[in-house]
């Protein structure tokens, strides 16, 4: 058995998911695959069920009934993958903005150290492809701030691209986890962060999708400015429950 697995929450990624899934098996390492879909209309899930007798005991699905947050996709994938043993657990996009062949290099991260290890956007300067300028203002604007509200010293802490020991993952309360969206990403690095496990951020160069469409909308920019504030508000008031 693998001690490695990718969770790919996907909704709608009928066009990405097989090439996804094959570049992650081409990898000289063996990593095993976990889609959590959310009953994608596009069939997103019965492609996945066609390729498991193809890559049997390595690709596996976990079906949600309806769209319920990035957030809560991912924390199904980590009680799955937590009960089943793996030590290394990976958060991945299904859309190849995050380069299959980088899993090797935050696997690296956290043989050599770190406990969790972040595919960052800008630990050097700014490495994105193919995204418009607001976007990237946007985002990067969003980094800095969270920095300065939380005290994190992460300089992509919204990155979606990341790879957890799994003792990371056993001393986080999964189910007070509040955020669905992608500050998600951001609660999940502070709660880490608080925990004073070793965090390293690996540069990678991250490209917009080609295929399919952005899950990006105005409530989900909403949560993370907003809720990034009364997170660290909660955590300063209720230290022993956070």
């Amino acid at each position: 058995m693998s001690s490695s697995i990718v969770i790919i929450p996907t909704y709608n990624e009928i066009e990405n998911i097989e090439a996804i899934i094959r570049a992650v098996f081409d990898l000289q390492k063996e990593f095993h695959v976990l889609i959590v879909d959310d009953n994608s209309p596009d069939k997103t899930g019965d492609c996945v069920r066609s390729l498991q007798e193809e890559f049997k005991g390595r690709l596996f699905l976990e079906t949600r009934i309806e769209k319920s947050g990035l957030g809560t996709a991912y924390i199904h994938g980590f009680k799955w993958t937590i009960a089943k043993g793996y030590d290394y657990i990976f958060e991945m996009d299904a859309d190849f903005s995050h380069t299959p062949s980088d899993l090797l290099r935050l696997l690296k991260a956290c043989e050599n150290g770190a406990d969790l290890a972040v595919g960052s956007r800008y630990k050097k300067g700014v490495n994105v492809v193919n995204w418009p300028l607001h976007r990237v203002l946007l985002s990067y604007g969003a980094s800095i701030y969270v920095k300065l509200i939380t005290g994190m010293r992460v300089d992509d802490p919204t990155a979606g691209f990341v790879c957890y020991k799994r003792k990371v993952l056993e001393a986080i309360d999964l189910d007070s986890v509040r955020f669905v969206g992608y500050a998600f990403q951001i609660e999940m690095k502070f709660r880490a962060h608080l925990k004073h496990f070793k965090i390293e951020e690996v540069s990678i160069i991250f490209r917009d999708r080609v295929l399919g469409k952005s899950k990006m909308s105005s409530s989900i920019i909403s949560e993370a400015i907003w809720g990034v504030f009364v997170m660290k508000m909660r955590s300063l008031f209720l230290k022993n429950k956070f």
